[in-house]
C-alpha cells in the first residue's frame, strides 16, 4: 500500500506546474515596485500576468479590471492603477480592438533583451 501511495504523489508532482519566476523578478523588480515605487499592487498584478500569460504559452491574455481585482484581492480602482504603472515603466503591453473592449495583456522582460 505504501508504494502505490509514493508512485500517486510522485506522479502529482510530476503533472503540477509549479510557476518559475526569472531571478530578476524577485531580486530587482520586487524591491524596484515595492520599496522605490511603493506600489506592492503593481508587482502582484505583474506576477498575476506573468501566471496568467504562463498558463496561457506565453501567450497575452485577455482581462478585465474586475477581474484582475477579483482573482487578486484588489480593488478595481488599485488593479487599474497597477495596470498603468507597469505600462508606463514598459513591463507589460496592451491591446484592444476598441476603446470599451477589453484589453489584452503581454508580459514584458525588458531585462531579457538587455546584455
Amino acid at each position: 500500500m505504501a508504494g502505490s501511495a509514493t508512485i500517486i504523489i510522485v506522479t502529482i508532482l510530476l503533472v503540477i506546474r509549479v510557476p518559475t519566476f526569472d531571478p530578476y523578478v524577485l531580486d530587482v523588480l520586487m524591491p524596484d515596485l515595492v520599496g522605490h515605487e511603493h506600489a506592492p499592487s503593481a508587482f502582484l498584478i505583474y506576477c498575476y500576468l506573468w501566471h496568467r500569460s504562463e498558463a496561457a504559452a506565453g501567450r497575452a491574455v485577455q482581462l478585465s479590471y474586475a477581474t484582475m481585482a477579483l482573482d487578486t484581492g484588489l480593488s478595481r480602482i488599485t488593479a487599474q492603477r497597477a495596470i498603468a504603472l507597469l505600462l508606463r515603466r514598459q513591463l507589460i503591453s496592451a491591446t484592444s480592438v476598441s476603446r470599451t473592449a477589453v484589453p489584452s495583456y503581454l508580459v514584458l522582460k525588458p531585462w531579457a533583451t538587455r546584455k
